[in-house]
């Protein structure tokens, strides 16, 4: 028994079917929790198998993956690139490519499938004597088995494979890890295209080998398995590998301060149990906020800022946490409402709330007819002007929300705005960047004391809208 030393990632595909998102990045390179697929199984084979040579097959766009990955020294490995000349060829292209580089057993991983506390590291320990070896995964739902492809077993072994089945032999869908010896390269030359797509399928040829009486196993994976493929499957698979350990994800609260000194201990000691850290960007204020903020166990930067959106943006900055939580210091927004934006977080990058709902507004709450609709006005424009992105927004103004860092990190080189348009700008970046952001109703409240910055009379609410739109417009033109 001796495990392999050589990794094999195929990595050239063009991603039709989860289009637009493929249009200008390899589909191997779309983020899942905030990291490439294709690093996920760089690390999958370093950490389950101990691999440290590893070949990459690119095609499609594949300058972007050598870029980013180098050598690979950063990710503790060696990486070489195999270029597939034609990656409409199929799948088991990708096999002929490596041959003149591979003459030993290999783990071959296909780059666009997410494994998550699966257990590879037994399949390392797999005996000698095979031509291959499937992973399979246990499941009830036929329809992945036919979007995938089933295995024919006899007494422990595979005698066939089918690719996108009709009819489902058993239990079992076949997964993109396999562990080959240099046999599979005969297998691969015999193999003839396919009649069904013309193309040389991965499948066909273990199938061939398997049906010539070599020697083909399945091995039994377990853990959480997810074969990439649309638009809704990168959606599910980033709700996974968030949910999985959300519960360890450390929460910071960021709220910008100026002169709040009615309010701004309540806020921060009704949502200190519910995370990890309260952080209040003090504008210098002259009634004591920073002091009171920090007695109520809130942690204080008090400096100069230059409006609303440098607060906000040096609040996050200075934040610890994975997910970053945006409040306002003036009691308008209560923690009760925290968890649904954390719960829907789960399934997006940010999540953003709406004051718009009339049932959630207290009476008295600074949100009459005029600037609820001029919310929601303002929300459609952005969904207009950015269609195809698909954004559904009934308010602008509410700062209420929550983001995961590592989306932060992305659209912070574009955040300009330090007045109270950084809101929508916010908004536009990260449907800007192709993130998923969702709204929810929450619940808004009158003030504690003082008054809005931005809305305190009809002037000052003309005025700040005046802004937004001006931003929403050149952000269109791509003036900023």
């Amino acid at each position: 028994m001796s495990a392999p030393r050589i990794g094999v990632i195929a990595a050239a595909g063009k991603g039709r079917r989860i289009h637009p998102r493929s249009s200008s990045v390899p589909k191997v390179m779309l983020e899942i929790a905030g990291k490439p697929l294709l690093v996920r199984n760089v690390e999958l084979l370093r950490d389950a198998f101990g691999i440290r040579d590893v070949y990459i097959v690119i095609g499609y766009l594949g300058d972007q993956i050598r870029t980013f990955f180098g050598d690979g020294a950063a990710f503790g490995v060696r990486i070489h690139y195999v270029e597939n000349p034609d990656v409409d060829a199929g799948l088991g292209t990708a096999l002929l490519v490596v041959e003149p580089h591979v003459h030993e057993p290999f783990v071959l991983v296909l780059g666009d499938e997410l494994y998550l506390e699966t257990n590879h590291p037994a399949l390392a320990a797999m005996p000698d004597g095979y031509t291959a070896v499937c992973s399979v995964h246990e499941t009830d739902d036929a329809d992945l088995i036919r979007k995938n492809y089933a295995v024919e077993m006899t007494d422990g072994r595979i005698t066939g494979l089918v690719e996108k089945p009709e009819a489902i032999p058993n239990r079992y869908l076949g997964c993109g890890t396999y562990l080959f010896s240099p046999d599979i390269f005969h297998d691969a030359r015999e193999t003839p295209r396919s009649a069904r797509t013309g193309r040389l399928e991965l499948t066909d040829i273990i199938d061939h080998a398997a049906r010539r009486g070599a020697p083909v196993l399945p091995f039994v994976l377990t853990g959480h398995y997810l074969n990439v493929n649309s638009i809704e499957d990168l959606n599910v698979a980033n709700f996974l590998a968030r949910a999985l350990h959300f519960d360890t994800q450390r929460v910071s609260i960021v709220i910008p301060a100026y002169n709040e000194a009615a309010s701004i201990a309540h806020v921060v000691r009704d949502f200190r149990p519910h995370a990890h850290e309260v952080v209040v960007m003090d504008n210098c204020s002259a009634d004591g906020t920073g002091d009171l903020a920090r007695a109520a166990g809130a942690v204080v930067h008090s400096r100069t800022l230059r409006g609303y959106g440098d607060a906000i943006r040096q609040g996050m900055e200075a934040a610890s946490g994975d997910i970053l939580v945006i409040v306002e210091a003036d009691g308008t927004f209560r923690a009760k409402d925290l968890g649904k934006l954390l719960e829907y977080l789960k399934d997006a990058d940010m999540v953003i709330g709406t004051r718009t709902t009339r049932q959630l507004i207290e009476q008295g709450a600074n949100m009459d007819g005029l600037l609820r609709w001029g919310n929601v006005v303002v929300g459609k424009l952005i969904e207009g002007l950015w269609w195809k992105m698909e954004p559904r927004f009934t308010d602008v103004g509410c700062t209420y929300r929550a983001i995961w860092r590592d989306a932060y990190r992305k659209i912070r080189p574009y955040l300009t705005r330090d007045d109270a348009a950084f809101s929508p700008e916010m908004m536009i970046e990260i449907v800007r960047s192709e993130g998923r952001v969702i709204e929810i109703p929450v619940s808004y409240y009158r003030r504690r004391g003082g008054e809005s910055k931005h809305s305190s009379s009809r002037w000052h609410s003309v005025r700040t809208g005046l802004r937004m739109l001006n931003l929403i417009l050149r952000k269109r033109a791509n003036i900023s």
